[in-house]
């Protein structure tokens, strides 16, 4: 991986040179896409995530999202406190990280900042994940069997070995394939932390509250306590 940063006037760019050949053949606008009938697909969350396919690149592209209390005053700007600092910035570098030390993570593509004055905007695009599907999807659709507990178990041990905190574990930022494996995605505000069992153990706790919650919303959510105990299998059987 070779990263490499761009300044255009206000705008700044992030970019694996090894994937793009120049910045500018890149764009973070979902209509420049959509113009050259590469937009192939969009999610809602807090905010809204487009699928991109270009040539052989199948790319995921998300805008920063405010969520919380302050989403409906500021929704998209955030502090400007330098660019080391912001949210694209800090999640572009740590899944470069985790990608090149080999944990199952989506491969970052490129990052960019608008500052305008005092705030900024900003919008990051990775490797999409061809053949996923959420945690939260394939439990609408069905049971899932010990094996793919234990597996969901095993991948959440992997970085909390790496003393990786991720800030939003829950049931949509987990992916499966169908050959088995598990992928964590969407890291903004995540870090590294200092070993410690207390926040291993939130972490696992916003899971099991996310899961929770999901059933109580859905109809035929296939979750049962049973469930989290075979993930406690594969967590506690990681290595």
């Amino acid at each position: 991986m070779n990263a490499c940063e761009d300044r255009f006037e206000h705008q700044r760019i992030l970019y694996d040179g090894d994937a793009i050949g120049k910045p500018e053949d890149i764009s973070f606008e979902p209509s420049n896409w959509a113009a050259k009938g590469a937009l192939v697909g969009e999610a809602r969350g807090r905010g809204y995530t487009y699928f991109v396919k270009t040539g052989n690149s199948d790319w995921v592209l998300r805008h920063y999202q405010r969520g919380g209390m302050l989403a409906g005053i500021l929704r998209d700007n955030y502090l400007w406190t330098g660019i080391d600092h912001t949210r694209a910035w800090k999640e572009w570098r740590m899944l470069a990280q985790l990608w090149q030390v080999g944990l199952p993570v989506p491969r970052p593509v490129a990052a960019r900042v608008l500052r305008h004055g005092l705030m900024y905007k900003a919008d990051i695009i990775t490797q999409r994940l061809l053949g996923t599907h959420t945690l939260a999807e394939l439990l609408s659709q069905n049971v899932l069997d010990a094996r793919h507990w234990e597996l969901v178990g095993t991948c959440i041990r992997r970085f909390h070995d790496a003393n990786i905190y991720h800030a939003d574990l829950n049931a949509h930022n987990l992916l499966l394939s169908k050959d088995g494996r598990v992928y964590l995605i969407d890291f903004d505000r995540s870090e590294v932390r200092a070993e410690s069992k207390s926040w291993k153990d939130q972490n696992l706790a916003r899971l099991h509250r996310s899961l929770t919650k999901l059933r109580s919303l859905r109809d035929n959510f296939h979750f049962s306590e049973k469930d989290w105990l075979m993930l406690h299998d594969g967590y506690g059987t990681a290595r």
